[in-house]
């Protein structure tokens, strides 16, 4: 199955170019836990782009809590508002040690190789945050420690059992992995000089434009900020041509579950596992 996933996604690549323009690394108080993944794909259409869009939000399995057990909570907060801070509460993924529910051999019924077991037990004057969650697994913990959960005052008391499954984004926004977006470039040309170089450089939006020794120039390295808003074509009289390029760039920006190499890789095998099932699906028709 492997094998012949491979050989579909080579030929793919044949058709499809995928260019690598940029890998920014950002994260708060100056750790990198947050990798943002930019590239440029050409050679298809809108609708494939948006396509894989979704894919990488809605296809990728992650771990979130899913069932909680109160056993004490004597928290001004309910039930029901502590369980649903617990379940947005986002967590490394490992996704070799654990299954989705459907794709277990235990046919979801529940073991420990498609769950994972969590307790969180605390007594107030206190601050409970995602830090004080127990799991039994430590490749899996809170990405975001300093989450809050719930304040506690004098002797109040919070103890709870959890369980944690992996889940896709398509079945509740607290299994998206990512926040996935794209943009279509420009090809910009500057066919004859106009006058008014100037009046262009200001209401240029993006400020891609600049002028040298007296000639307007694109700023190369801000070709791929432009909105396609055709002022510059306005301006100029037409002197300037934009037109799209069929090039997109798309941004992975992940929740912190998985890197965003992980994400591209699980959603283009949600895809081909998709792709395989239609065709089956085709073939019964017959």
């Amino acid at each position: 199955m492997q094998e012949k996933r491979r050989q579909k996604r080579e030929k793919s690549i044949k058709k499809v170019e995928l260019k690598m323009i940029k890998v920014s690394i950002a994260g708060t108080s100056g750790k990198k836990d947050k990798d943002s993944l930019m590239f440029e794909i050409s050679g298809v259409d809108i609708s494939y782009a948006n396509t894989l869009r979704r894919l990488f939000m809605s296809e990728v399995p992650v771990m979130a809590i899913e069932d909680v057990e109160l056993r004490k909570n004597d928290s001004g907060l309910y039930d029901e508002i502590i369980a649903h801070r617990l379940g947005l509460v986002v967590f490394k993924t490992d996704l070799k040690s654990y299954n989705l529910p459907g794709d277990c051999k235990c046919k979801g019924a529940g073991c420990a190789q498609c769950q994972l077991k969590m307790t969180l037990k605390a007594k107030g004057p206190c601050t409970v945050y995602a830090s004080d969650i127990k799991t039994k697994d430590p490749k899996v913990k809170p990405i975001y420690p300093k989450t809050p959960i719930v304040k506690l005052l004098d002797d109040q008391e919070l103890e709870l059992e959890a369980v944690a499954i992996l889940g896709v984004g398509r079945v509740h926004a607290k299994w998206s992995s990512c926040l996935a977006y794209y943009k279509e470039l420009a090809d910009l040309q500057i066919e004859k000089q106009p006058d008014n170089k100037e009046e262009i450089v200001e209401q240029c939006p993006p400020r891609i434009f600049e002028v040298k020794n007296s000639k307007l120039e694109i700023i190369k390295d801000k070709v791929n900020d432009c909105l396609l808003c055709n002022a510059c074509v306005e301006l100029s009289g037409g002197k300037i041509k934009v037109e799209p390029s069929k090039s997109f760039l798309m941004t992975i920006e992940p929740w912190g579950q998985l890197e965003p190499q992980e994400i591209v890789k699980e959603a283009i095998d949600a895809y081909d596992e998709q792709l395989e099932e239609f065709t089956e699906l085709i073939s019964k028709t017959k």
